[in-house]
């Protein structure tokens, strides 16, 4: 079989495109929504960096290219009906020409829409941002603040601790205290992370590294 017969299944559209989604692989978030010619799609493969085709410009074009923002693609993936393309990503940078995370920055609630900075569709991401946020703000009040004035040591045993209660009720209580003591355990790892100004990112990119 070709290397590329898995273009086979793909049906490109009446101009030769098919939508290409972009997804961060550590943490899950959709990031952005291109299109990509057969030409694309065999480049992005041959050469592990996310290749799409420009409709306005009409011409093949690297993600990153000009910006650093490149993607690395861990894997391609082709939807059920052929007809849409994943690519699973570590994107360097920001993924949007606004500066933005991702491109879709715009939350529409009920009363309409606003933009904001994206904080990340992972729930350890926003929490982790919050957590930033407490950190260049020091609101008086805070927890996560008093935790953070009082460095490292302290931000550690918290950890410790909660690592204990995490063991006692998984061996003594029911899933639902064992889920609360790791919410409250995974809390306090983030908050030792930021005391210690490692990004969430760097865990990310080590639990990558030993899942390939």
């Amino acid at each position: 079989m070709s290397d590329d017969a898995w273009l086979s299944a793909i049906k490109f559209d009446a101009e030769g495109l098919v939508p290409v989604v972009a997804q961060e692989s550590r943490t899950g978030d959709v990031l952005m929504l291109a299109y990509a010619d057969r030409d694309a799609l065999q480049k992005t493969r041959t050469s592990g960096l996310a290749h799409y085709f420009s409709r306005s410009r009409r011409t093949l074009w690297q993600k990153g290219e000009s910006s650093g923002h490149i993607q690395q693609v861990r894997q391609i993936r082709v939807d059920c009906d052929g007809d849409a393309v994943l690519y699973r990503v570590a994107q360097t940078g920001p993924a949007c020409h606004t500066g933005e995370p991702t491109c879709f920055a715009t939350l529409v609630t009920r009363e309409g829409s606003s933009t904001r900075t994206d904080d990340g569709a992972h729930v350890l991401s926003r929490l982790a941002a919050r957590i930033a946020d407490r950190a260049a703000a020091r609101p008086p009040g805070s927890y996560t603040a008093r935790l953070l004035n009082d460095g490292p040591a302290a931000a550690g045993q918290k950890v410790g601790e909660e690592a204990v209660e995490v063991v006692i009720a998984a061996l003594a209580e029911d899933e639902g205290r064992v889920a609360e003591e790791a919410a409250d355990l995974l809390y306090h790892l983030l908050v030792l992370l930021q005391a210690r100004d490692v990004p969430l990112g760097r865990v990310w990119d080590e639990l990558e590294a030993r899942f390939t």
